[in-house]
């Protein structure tokens, strides 16, 4: 079988047991070592300031880059974001950003969809998260913008390449939704007449724009509609009245005078006790009332009281159909509106002198804070069914000595025939007008930086008013009408905002992180 070959593997005896000599001059020459030990003293002096800067001088000599103008105050405490020989940690972001429990984690990925879309299910697992770092580079100089993110970082979970080429159409636009804005309103018609009531008379559309949407001070958006700023100049003015309205009794439908509902107390009628009874005028079993205010409220207390005539099972939907001034959006919130409206009947019953008034009043607040308490669990079960209208409620036949549905529509006609000149009216309530138009509401738009380059009509072109406002004739209602949503659509926006032209990356109109006015919900909401 041969010689056995030694077990040493390597050296120059691989192939073979026979061992050889070697020189130790062979592994050390001669001459060489004053070389070497010149080397290793340079090399030490020159690594010495490095580590001299990195342990007691804060590492300036080792710093990627100057910090941003955001870190400025860190100088050159590495310390404050960094551990030695490991990456920047999020727990050192949150130091400063979080102000607040880590738990909370009001800039990570589970707040991130919460913050507009109020979708607990979209949150992302806290494992999943990129770091702050990752996104949020450093050492890029003074003049470098932190928010300033790469597309890049994004796409890694939203899967589209661009806005040029893979931004999907704005949900209002490829849904077809139409405005909510639940008013009869024209936008041509009121563009003529802003235009020649204006002293002097206006030239410029876009100046009888502005006369209704005002900005708000930073420019931003435009402030919520509003009648006192917007619509008194012309509408119910002090000569409008109401037609003769018939004077509800035992056999048929009708309205209350203002001395019946003071008889009949209520804490949504305590308005009638100091309004004044020179306004109304009452003969012969009829009665109206002039002027006629804005949200009048012996209007809206017969209304009232003639739906729940109309529907007497829908006391729930009973406190969504009220005159409580609540904001209004995609996702509202019937528990919320609903509790918003008992509040306002709690408000008008505080000035009550009554001892046990006051305790029911505060076992009353104790009770809905309880209940608000359990609406802010964001998996917490609701029935919104409570809430509508059932079949059997909306009768149609004798509700009592021969008065039908019918007769009942004809007294909401009247009594409410100057509020349809603008509002909706349906199922004996006025619908509630949604004040504020923001309908980019997953996106940040500034209109300041927009109107240097462009003019309102430019890109508001649903309704062609530049075409129309000289024509003497009305246009079709499918032209100008109220339910038009005159918002540009993505076609619009990328006619400016591609590759080479206006910037174009995620972060020029969306955020990631919630803004400042959000903490306060997020950290409810968690709760």
């Amino acid at each position: 079988m041969g010689n056995p070959v030694s077990e040493r593997r390597f050296g120059k005896n691989f192939f073979s047991s026979v061992r050889f000599t070697v020189s130790l001059s062979y592994l050390w020459p001669r001459g060489r070592g004053r070389l070497y030990l010149v080397g290793m003293i340079m090399a030490l002096l020159a690594v010495t300031p490095f580590v001299a800067s990195a342990f007691l001088g804060r590492g300036s000599m080792v710093a990627d880059g100057s910090l941003s103008d955001s870190h400025a105050l860190f100088g050159q405490d590495c310390a404050k974001c960094h551990t030695p020989f490991k990456p920047v940690s999020d727990v050192k972001c949150e130091s400063c950003h979080q102000k607040s429990a880590a738990r909370l984690r009001q800039y990570g990925f589970e707040r991130h969809y919460l913050y507009h879309s109020a979708d607990f299910d979209r949150s992302a697992a806290g494992s999943l998260e990129t770091a702050c770092a990752s996104c949020h580079q450093e050492h890029e100089g003074a003049e470098a913008s932190l928010q300033r993110v790469a597309n890049n970082q994004c796409t890694k979970c939203h899967a589209f390449d661009s806005f040029e080429s893979g931004h999907p159409e704005f949900a209002f636009a490829s849904d077809r939704q139409p405005d909510r804005a639940n008013l009869a309103f024209t936008h041509v018609r009121h563009t003529r007449e802003v235009m020649t009531r204006a002293d002097p008379p206006l030239d410029d559309v876009e100046d009888a724009c502005l006369v209704c949407h005002q900005p708000t001070e930073d420019g931003m958006s435009f402030e919520p509609l509003s009648f006192d700023r917007q619509c008194d100049n012309c509408h119910l003015t002090a000569g409008k009245r109401t037609a003769w309205l018939p004077i509800r009794n035992d056999t048929n439908p009708g309205v209350l005078t203002l001395d019946a509902i003071r008889g009949e107390f209520s804490p949504a009628s305590v308005w009638a006790s100091y309004w004044d009874p020179n306004e109304f005028e009452v003969q012969q079993g009829e009665v109206r009332k002039r002027p006629v205010y804005h949200a009048d409220p012996w209007i809206i207390e017969n209304l009232t009281r003639i739906r729940r005539q109309l529907y007497p099972g829908a006391e729930l939907a009973e406190l969504l159909r009220s005159s409580a001034d609540l904001p209004i959006g995609a996702d509202v919130d019937v528990h919320a509106e609903a509790i918003a409206t008992l509040r306002a009947g709690m408000r008008a019953l505080r000035g009550n002198p009554s001892a046990d008034v006051q305790r029911e009043l505060d076992d009353l607040a104790e009770l809905l804070d309880e209940v608000e308490a359990r609406l802010e669990r964001p998996y917490a079960s609701r029935d919104e069914t409570r809430f509508l209208v059932r079949t059997a409620d909306a009768t149609g036949g004798a509700l009592f000595a021969g008065a039908d549905s019918t007769a009942f529509e004809a007294v909401i006609d009247s009594l409410t025939a100057l509020c349809q000149l603008c509002h909706i009216v349906s199922r004996a309530a006025i619908v509630r007008v949604q004040k504020d138009q923001r309908t980019l509401i997953r996106s940040e738009f500034d209109h300041r930086a927009h109107v240097i380059h462009a003019r309102c009509l430019d890109c508001h072109t649903s309704i062609p008013v530049r075409d129309l406002i000289h024509d003497e004739e009305a246009p079709a209602p499918n032209v100008d009408r109220a339910g038009i949503l005159n918002i540009p659509t993505v076609d619009s926006c990328r006619s400016c905002h591609s590759d080479g032209r206006a910037p174009d990356r995620c972060t020029s109109c969306h955020v990631f992180h919630p803004d400042r006015s959000q903490r306060s919900n997020l950290s409810r909401a968690h709760r």
